[in-house]
């Protein structure tokens, strides 16, 4: 099942009570709240009595987008068969085939874990020179 990245707020997104948290004005639950809000019916609820309402809240998501990468196409142009081979195969163990080759070619954003996972398969392919992925995006991070 192919991963969905919202660029938007997804109108099933949980939502939290809280507005005089002191986070509330960074926290993706409690502004999904005031605009969810105003158009939804139904919202999902976060547990109000679950929520500490400071730093240390489990349900905090921070609102200040990740940059995601998308593609790396060009990784194999600058490796040795051998090491493409050791990459390619180290990546597919990890994501599955179809994954593999539906992140290479940049159809599905890497999130800052997924671009690390990268980075280090082509450490352990032999690979010392740093490549850029293909283009890289500020996306608010809703689920990642």
């Amino acid at each position: 099942m192919p991963k969905k990245t919202y660029r938007e707020l997804p109108t099933d997104y949980r939502v939290c009570l809280h507005t005089n948290c002191p986070m509330a004005a960074t926290c993706l639950h409690q502004i999904a709240y005031s605009q969810l809000l105003k158009k939804e019916t139904i919202l999902r609820l976060i547990n109000p009595e679950m929520c500490s309402k400071d730093k240390e809240c489990t349900f905090y998501r921070d609102s200040k987008p990740v940059t995601y990468a998308f593609g790396f196409t060009n990784f194999q142009k600058k490796m040795f068969p051998a090491q493409y081979e050791t990459f390619m195969y180290t990546l597919i163990g990890k994501f599955g085939r179809n994954a593999y080759f539906e992140r290479r070619r940049g159809e599905s954003p890497l999130s800052p874990k997924e671009q690390e996972i990268i980075l280090e398969a082509l450490g352990k392919a032999g690979v010392t020179e740093k490549m850029p992925f293909d283009k890289y995006e500020e996306i608010i991070n809703w689920y990642d």
